[in-house]
């Protein structure tokens, strides 16, 4: 397909805006394309795909283009990632551009490991010392490839092989999730949003990595239940129908935006049992109020997200190793607080989708040194009580190039005492 100059020019001025990263890029490209309505669902697609593969290969662009100038970004991204020619092009180039589009296209630079693995020099430096040489160059690979799309079905409203022929009437091509026994793998990037499916509440997008979590934490009908970092509900709504809408399910979260986008979704789902509540923070009232009264807590903490980069791949560049120590140290306040609302022979999870020690590893076993009252729960073996067939060991370990979602950590642990 050929491009056209305005597609150029917006491409431009998009890289010009997501560059600097003040702001999430998808946050960016949202305002982005509301400000210019005459933009076609061909010219946005071209956009939102320039500027992702930008974001996931941005160290060797900068290095073959030899400048961090958006219009050259623009068209180096177009020219090497958007596989366009440059033949094609040239009509729409200055004299100029086009001898620097050649220059680009004839350059090979020598990378640097880090610069080869799109990655920043520190982050490499960590993935290097947490996991072997195969894995670490393996999920520095997956990374540079978009994410597949997952939903979730509702299991109140839908069975999965009725969603998947339903899907496959309106020409959609779905498969079952290897692990998660409601999810479904989409073909390409539908518009699930215009579905009767998702209106009516039968479906939910949801990456099966974050769908198996729920399943660690094995909620009963009868028991109270805390989604402690709830944000938007994805995990909330499938505890919820787990739990049959039976029980009692809190849903904190800081953000009142983020609860706010659960209403909606908890409309749709048909969950009476569902009850969202704004904390201050993991001191406020309510925590206090419910302590040592709650049978399962699920602690989704906020981190680096570097589970999600092949979804996010700005993060990589958003984030300083200064950042890790301070969410490691709010991860380790959060775990604590949660823990209090654990009652005797009660449950939490501690989960994050990063893929980072110093967030996972490190503060579970931060954890459990000060807090002689739990014990650790092996997370294989409640995924066999589920009939998940994933085994990583006594936590849960998800990397994209294993198991093919996001990377997400978990570890159960039990209240003795």
């Amino acid at each position: 397909m050929t491009v056209r100059a305005n597609q150029l020019t917006a491409l431009t001025e998009a890289i010009t805006l997501v560059a600097p990263l003040h702001d999430p890029a998808d946050v960016v490209l949202h305002h982005f394309f509301r400000r210019h309505p005459e933009l076609g669902r061909r010219d946005r697609s071209f956009v939102a795909d320039g500027v992702f593969a930008f974001l996931r290969r941005r160290r060797s662009l900068v290095r073959q283009a030899e400048s961090e100038e958006p219009r050259r970004l623009a068209l180096a991204v177009t020219l090497r990632e958007l596989g366009h020619s440059l033949r094609d092009m040239e009509p729409l180039l200055s004299p100029e551009e086009v001898t620097w589009a050649r220059a680009f296209k004839g350059r090979n630079p020598e990378l640097s490991p880090a610069e080869a693995a799109e990655l920043p020099d520190w982050l490499w430096e960590r993935l290097t010392l947490a996991y072997s040489e195969s894995d670490r160059d393996a999920l520095a690979r997956s990374w540079l490839s978009p994410a597949a799309l997952d939903i979730r079905i509702n299991p109140l409203k839908a069975k999965r092989d009725d969603v998947r022929a339903s899907l496959a009437a309106d020409g959609l091509m779905a498969d079952r999730t290897e692990y998660s026994p409601v999810g479904l793998r989409i073909e390409g990037r539908p518009m699930l949003q215009r579905l009767p499916l998702f209106t009516e509440g039968s479906i939910e997008v949801q990456d099966e990595g974050s769908q198996i979590l729920c399943y660690l934490l094995a909620p009963k009908r009868t028991d109270m239940v805390v989604d402690f970092c709830a944000g938007a509900g994805g995990k909330t709504l499938l505890l919820g129908a787990m739990m049959r809408s039976q029980g009692r399910l809190y849903a904190f979260d800081i953000s009142l935006s983020r609860l706010t986008k659960l209403k909606p979704r908890l409309a749709r789902s048909g969950l009476s049992n569902v009850h969202p509540v704004r904390i201050t923070d993991e001191r406020d009232v309510h925590v206090k109020r419910l302590a040592g009264k709650i049978d399962r807590v699920l602690v989704d903490a906020p981190c680096s997200g570097f589970g999600t980069l092949r979804r996010n791949p700005d993060l990589k560049w958003r984030h300083q190793p200064s950042d890790i120590d301070e969410l490691a140290a709010k991860q380790a306040r959060i775990l604590a607080s949660a823990a209090t609302l654990v009652k005797p022979g009660g449950r939490i999870v501690y989960a994050t989708c990063s893929v980072l020690t110093e967030e996972n590893d490190a503060v579970v076993d931060g954890f459990l040194a000060t807090h002689a009252g739990f014990e650790p729960v092996d997370a294989a073996a409640e995924l066999a009580r589920a009939g998940i067939p994933l085994d990583t060991r006594d936590r849960l370990r998800l990397l994209p190039h294993i198991h093919g979602c996001d990377g997400f950590f978990a570890a159960v642990l039990k209240r003795t005492g």
